[in-house]
Formats: C-alpha cells, structure tokens, sequence
C-alpha cells in the first residue's frame, strides 16, 4: 500500500490582505501529480484543510472540486480526511454520507455511545484489492490491508479523564491523553487483529520544531504539547498535522508531513511538500516529496536588514514573469533598518514593492540596539537618584 500523508492545507488562508487561493489551486494540481506518479493507494489529511471556522463558499467549492479532480486522477484512491483546531469539526462531517461515494472518509469529532468511544466512526478498513479472495483473517478482516484511525483534534470534552485536583506527579493533561489514545487503540486492536493499524491525528509533540506566526497554540487546559509516548506501540505509523515543518519524531513512526507552502516568514528556509509512507509486510517505511512552491516566498534582505534608499535595487533584481496573475507573484518580507521614521518607512516601501508587481507579505523595522549603560553608572533602585538625574 502506497500512502500520501499531508496537512496543513488552510485553505482560505490570506497573508497580509493577499488571498492564497490562486496558490493553493496550483498546489493541488501538483499533489495531484504526486498522487499519479507515485500511485497512490491512500491520501491522509490530518487536520486543518480550512484556515479557519467560517470558511467562504468559493473556499468550499475549490475544496470539493479538489476530491473530485483526486478521485478521476486516481479512480481507486480512498482519501481520509480528519479535523484540525482551526476546522470547523460539524460542517466539515456534514457532507459525509456524499463524500463517502468518493471513497472520501471525514472525522471531525469524536462520538460517544454511553461514555464509550464510538469505534466504528474513527477505524475506517482499506481494502485489500490485490487479494480480495484471500482467506479470513483474524478477527474477521476479510480482504482488509490496513485500518486507518482517523483522530481528529482533541478538545477538552474528549478527554473525560481530565481533572485539574490533585496532580500525581505528571501533567493531568498528558495522562488524559495517554489514556485517550491507549482506549481508542485498544478498541482499534479488538477489531485489526493482526492486520497493520497506522493513525492520523492532529496535535503538537514536545520536541517539534515550531512556526512563529503561523501555528495557532494548542491549549488544553494551559498546555500546548503533548510527548510522542501517548501514542501506542501498535500504531505502525502516526500521521500529523499542526506543526508547519516536515519532521520525524520519536523512534521514526511518528511524523509531521507539514504544511503546503509558506504560510509565514518563519517557513521560508523549509522544504514544503507530503510524505510517501509505504506499507510492505507490515512495516512502514516514509520519505519526504518535495513539491514546488507554487509562488515564491522571499526574505529581503537573505540575512540582516536593508536601507530604505537600498531597497529599489533589491526588489529590481527579482525575476518577475509578468504574465502572472498576482495571485502567483512573489511574496516579500522586508527587514528594514529604522533610518526614516517608521510612516515614511512603511510608506514608501510598500509604494516600491506595488510598483515592482510584487506582493508585500509583511514588513519589520529594526532599530538600533541601545549601548548598555557603563556599570559605574547603572542606577540601582531609585532611592538612589534625584529627580534631576532621572529628566537629564
């Protein structure tokens, strides 16, 4: 089994008044492409296909359009699809009894049936089509490859073992985790039996590289990270979402694909794109797939700051096609050195960047750092000064 692991889409995500959309259409031709190239059996999304709650109607339709365009690319493709913080968890469920013609599977919440979680919503069978005719399995998996435990963002609500009383040595938030995760597996191993179980989930892990300005922390309770040990050792592999960078947590099963493209100027240094993880006897192997940026995200300048009266040249000096619309330009952070006042700074640097045809995804000024004062004269409280000092 061939396997696509991504997330972090944001669809309807803008940055500094400009829409992403045209880039997320451009990005999805390309996984398109990845899919058909690498002939995928499987397309995991773990959470955050939406930027935010509300997403417009116009984001919804390219979201649709894009499982359609998936499904003719790749007809036995079966795609898994599970909420993130920023989804909304009951719109996204809705379209699920439709979806589900598209061999499209969504999880956006976690349902109980009289204080038990409700399995069957969250372990979904993939199908074994090379041997469709195999004998029985154990526990009955007739014909089944793997299970993919779809588990969306965990609220406070999930987690009914959660008490804030008397701590016994650990954080209440992680034990209630730990135990979330060790039921839903437990639950998921009574039905898999001896067949693979890999799981999606959508979280941050101690340990993971943050995105400053771009990822939303995740609170429960006052905590933001959970350690990669509340995942079970049955799981063969754990797909996530949330953190923006592609990376490898814990002894290798557990990975973060990242996001799509740069969604601030902290990802411009990462190499955007999915992961191919591949089932062969029961074990999972993974590997990064670059895919192109479908606009180019720069830092002006590379390293430091820039003088207003140096930024014309610097921005004349970007490849421009100019038969881009400007959905597809470069995006630009300008790091600027506070040798105007921070209106005429601002102003004219925007007016420079419009002018080249670019897009002006955000601007910092720095101003020069004040020199410590020497230590003879370093006040120590204020009783030790006179009014007069305190104005000179």
């Amino acid at each position: 089994m061939r396997i696509i692991h991504t997330a972090d889409w944001h669809l309807g995500h803008s940055l500094n008044g400009w829409s992403r959309e045209e880039e997320h259409r451009v990005f999805f031709d390309r996984l398109g492409d990845v899919l058909e190239a690498e002939q995928a059996d499987i397309l995991l999304v773990a959470g955050d296909i939406f930027d935010n709650s509300n997403p417009s109607g116009e984001v919804q339709k390219l979201f649709y359009r894009t499982l359609t365009e998936f499904k003719k690319r790749r007809p036995g493709l079966v795609t898994i699809i599970s909420g993130g913080n920023h989804d909304p968890a009951h719109r996204l469920e809705a379209p699920s009894s439709i979806l589900q013609a598209l061999d499209v599977h969504v999880v956006g919440t976690v349902t109980r049936i009289e204080g038990e979680i409700d399995i069957s919503r969250l372990l979904i069978p993939i199908p074994d089509i090379q041997a469709e005719s195999a004998a029985t399995m154990q526990n009955g998996s007739k014909g089944v490859a793997l299970y993919v435990l779809a588990i969306p963002f965990l609220r406070a609500s999930d987690l009914p073992g959660l008490s804030f009383g008397a701590e016994q040595g650990g954080s209440p938030v992680v034990e209630a985790a730990k135990a979330f995760y060790e039921d839903v597996a437990s639950k998921a191993l009574e039905i898999a039996g001896d067949v693979p179980i890999i799981a999606t989930s959508h979280l941050h892990c101690a340990g993971g590289l943050e995105s400053e300005g771009a990822e939303r922390r995740i609170l429960i309770g006052g905590s933001h990270a959970l350690p990669v040990s509340v995942f079970p050792d049955c799981l063969a592999y754990v797909a996530l979402g949330h953190l923006h960078g592609q990376q490898t947590l814990g002894d290798g099963r557990i990975r973060y694909s990242g996001s799509c493209f740069p969604l601030s100027a902290s990802e411009i240094r990462y190499s955007h794109g999915v992961t191919l993880a591949q089932l062969k006897h029961g074990a999972i192997n993974h590997a990064h797939i670059p895919i192109k940026r479908p606009a180019p995200v720069l830092r002006i300048p590379a390293n430091g700051t820039i003088a207003l009266d140096d930024l014309a040249s610097a921005l004349a000096s970007i490849e421009i096609d100019e038969t881009l619309p400007m959905g597809l330009r470069a995006i630009v952070y300008l790091e600027m050195e506070a040798d105007h006042s921070a209106a005429i700074i601002m102003t004219e640097a925007s007016k420079m960047v419009a002018e080249q045809g670019l897009r002006l995804g955000g601007l910092r000024i720095h101003k020069p750092q004040k020199q410590a004062m020497p230590a003879d004269e370093v006040m120590e409280s204020l009783s030790d000064t006179t009014p007069e000092q305190l104005f000179i």
